[in-house]
């Protein structure tokens, strides 16, 4: 196994198209380069169009083509941005790193390649794939609600996550596959000179970078997937959110606010689990609720396997109300335990708790 490995790594070191990963991974490498392939996309192809024209002149030998291209790159990145600008410096680094890879013709045709057929159509992927869950869901949260009425809450939460997961992913794969289409048709096509190996490490250049975006965008949905839900629900309702009070800050994050018949606000924290900082005293103690006017902060959860007796209580005796799902163990054991059972709620009763706080 480790002698295919090093062979792969030797197959991969020894051909300039090795840096088809590493150009894509610079140009859109935001934290230490600014992202520049994402930024200054229009600027960068019209770089490669010089950089083509400079190759295919006839009267340059390779040395002074290869000269002229590294002086074109490195004046085209010092005008991307304004020298007062945070991404000039970045940029200016970010060209540097390019240019000492620069070390024969074929290098730059392979950053060519790389901005044209990898980090251009990549952007445009990127674009279409979803920030959010809602297309997805909003129609069978419905159903369910229509069909099941209050008592269907958790279930619109549950199955919104999965909707909103394989809805998401189905447009990713969709992505992938055609995009992956795409540059393989190019590359079996392009004039530019290049071995099966090479080719399959454009393309797995193009994926494992395509991965790594999209990755991130899961992270982005992952953390708007239950607030979209809590405002689905209480769209569905009539409910009327309520501004955040006034100066209030805790380290417990609040999506969603109302007001209580009393003139008193509940506010609604959405999240998979509360693993962040839990074991910080919450800032949003009994003194400071009070001082705000607000009665109770509660949490819906959609996994409450790591939801531990000493978390319950601990956010519990800080008037913090954790809603789960009825049918969970975790709901079922707090729920008649004496230390814990007024501090959980079943998720079937949000919405009358909702209606009898504000109405009555």
């Amino acid at each position: 196994m480790m002698n295919k490995t090093n062979k792969t790594q030797f197959m991969i070191a020894d051909t300039p198209w090795r840096n088809s990963y590493w150009f894509a991974r610079m140009l859109l490498n935001g934290d230490k380069y600014g992202s520049v392939g994402r930024k200054k996309e229009r600027q960068l192809l019209e770089l490669v169009v010089r950089l083509e024209a400079i190759l295919a002149q006839k009267a340059l030998v390779k040395q002074e083509k290869l000269s002229i291209c590294k002086n074109a790159l490195l004046k085209a990145f010092a005008e991307l941005f304004i020298p007062s600008a945070s991404d000039y410096l970045p940029a200016l680094l970010l060209a540097e790193d390019i240019a000492s890879e620069f070390n024969s013709v074929e290098d730059i045709v392979v950053f060519i390649v790389s901005v044209k057929y990898i980090v251009a159509p990549m952007n445009a992927a990127i674009a279409a794939v979803p920030s959010n869950d809602t297309e997805f869901c909003h129609e069978t949260a419905t159903s369910i609600l229509d069909t099941l009425g209050e008592a269907g809450v958790g279930k619109v939460i549950s199955t919104w996550d999965n909707l909103g997961e394989k809805g998401c992913l189905d447009v990713e794969r969709s992505l992938v596959v055609s995009e992956f289409t795409k540059l393989r048709n190019i590359l079996k096509s392009t004039s530019a000179t290049h071995n099966d190996n090479e080719e399959n490490i454009v393309l797995t250049a193009f994926v494992q970078e395509f991965e790594r975006r999209l990755g991130q965008k899961r992270k982005g949905r992952a953390g708007k997937s239950l607030e979209d839900v809590s405002t689905f629900i209480f769209n569905y309702y009539n409910f009327t959110s309520h501004p955040k009070p006034d100066h209030f800050q805790t380290d417990i994050e609040v999506d969603k606010w109302f007001k209580c018949k009393d003139g008193w606000l509940i506010g609604i924290s959405c999240k998979r689990t509360l693993r962040e900082r839990w074991k910080q005293v919450s800032s949003a103690d009994n003194h400071a609720l009070s001082r705000y006017k607000i009665k109770e902060i509660w949490h819906l959860t959609t996994f409450d396997k790591d939801l531990s007796d000493e978390k319950i209580t601990m956010l519990g005796q800080q008037r913090q109300i954790f809603y789960l799902d009825d049918e969970t163990e975790k709901f079922k054991s707090a729920s008649s335990h004496i230390g814990m059972k007024d501090y959980v709620r079943p998720l079937t009763h949000l919405i009358s708790d909702i209606r009898r706080e504000q109405r009555g």
